[in-house]
């Protein structure tokens, strides 16, 4: 089964994404934002420390911005998240002020990559942010980073068998 779980932040849902493959014996874990030896911030290090500790010793973690490559792994797959992935691409490729033309060309490219990587796929699990329910941001950087993650989620929720809304802990299947 290949799902897409959005919500809100802190909604849960890394939590429900990691249970959807509580029951393999392995997993690889992609985490395709920055490493925490990449980010000095201590806040970020301290996320990525507990989402470490509460992985199973049998998943393996890649830290990888290269997604559809991250999706030629053997057995199951959960990526974590397409929002920090989007953010990793903008910020390697210089976007964040190219024009919304340039920016979504490149994005749809990757994104290209990314669902022939999917078709066929029976085991996968991604996790994305849902940033197109609040106020429009002030700022045309984050005004780009929404409209290219709606593209993203859009596109990846097409090539998925389900897609699951967390909300305050609770899951809604769409």
């Amino acid at each position: 089964m290949r799902v897409l779980v959005t919500g809100g932040v802190r909604s849960g849902k890394s939590r429900h994404a990691e249970s959807l493959l509580a029951d393999a014996p392995s997993a690889s874990y992609v985490a395709p934002g920055p490493a925490a030896d990449e980010d000095p911030d201590p806040d970020w290090v301290a996320r990525i420390a507990a989402h470490r500790a509460r992985r199973p010793a049998s998943w393996t973690t890649v830290e990888t911005h290269d997604l559809a490559a991250a999706l030629r792994l053997d057995g199951p797959v959960l990526v974590d998240c397409l929002g920090t992935w989007l953010t990793a691409v903008l910020d390697a490729r210089g976007l964040w002020e190219a024009s919304s033309d340039e920016a979504t060309a490149t994005i749809d490219d990757l994104l290209d990559e990314v669902v022939a990587r999917l078709d066929g796929r029976t085991d996968v699990v991604l996790v994305t942010n849902e940033v197109g329910l609040g106020v429009v941001p002030a700022h045309r950087s984050g005004r780009l980073f929404r409209d290219l993650l709606g593209l993203v989620n859009q596109r990846v929720a097409a090539a998925c068998d389900e897609v699951h809304l967390v909300v305050a802990g609770r899951v809604l299947r769409l």
